[in-house]
């Protein structure tokens, strides 16, 4: 029942923009901490108003079968923006933040707790795959698990839905209310959008609704 314009874009800061000039009604590219960072830099009001799939991390093995396979003092490689990587390890008891910190903005030294004396170590996103020879487990962005050959069903641990990372369709604050974007939303968020992704895309996205 709706007419839906498709307006692509080739960068990541544009469609923000856009959306805040009043250009286009809802955009549906990025997750939380992105949206939340461009407002900050911009001055915007740009919010949320519904949930749409998760690229999920993943943390793999060459070495080990399950998260209690890792030793004592396991290597662990994970993407140089570390904070989205620390928080899959700590929602996995493998580590403890520090009390009031910004898991978003989480580096290495506020790790509170790690009582398997994990090492971590930072490297460039393209090179994690690479890692796998040499560390004991990875954590790997989707598009860079794929294009390795990496199953994601041999992943010893991910992101669920309750991640912040969620991408999110984003609407101007003072329209988040509308109900044509609330109808839009609703339509995205069904069995058969579920099954799409799920059908299609099991490698890299998974629901996040």
């Amino acid at each position: 029942g709706l007419k839906v314009t498709i307006v692509p874009f080739s960068d990541y800061v544009t469609p923000n923009q856009a959306l805040a000039q009043g250009d286009i009604d809802v955009n549906s590219y990025q997750h939380v901490p992105f949206l939340e960072a461009f407002n900050e830099k911009n001055g915007t009001k740009l919010v949320p108003i519904g949930n749409t799939y998760l690229a999920p991390l993943r943390l793999f093995s060459n070495k080990h079968k399950t998260l209690s396979d890792l030793p004592n003092g396991a290597s662990i490689a994970i993407p140089s923006n570390g904070g989205r990587a620390l928080l899959l390890l700590e929602k996995n008891g493998l580590l403890k933040l520090k009390e009031g910190v910004n898991p978003v903005k989480a580096v290495v030294s506020d790790i509170a707790s790690n009582p398997k004396n994990l090492k971590i170590i930072e490297l460039e996103a393209p090179q994690l795959p690479r890692a796998l020879e040499d560390c004991d487990a990875s954590i790997i962005n989707g598009g860079y698990a794929v294009s390795a050959g990496l199953d994601p069903k041999t992943a010893l641990a991910q992101e669920d839905n309750t991640s912040p990372y969620v991408n999110v369709i984003a609407a101007r604050e003072q329209d988040k209310d509308n109900p044509t974007y609330q109808k839009f939303v609703k339509i995205f968020q069904t069995e058969a959008t579920r099954k799409y992704i799920n059908d299609n895309f099991q490698a890299t996205l998974t629901p996040g609704f």
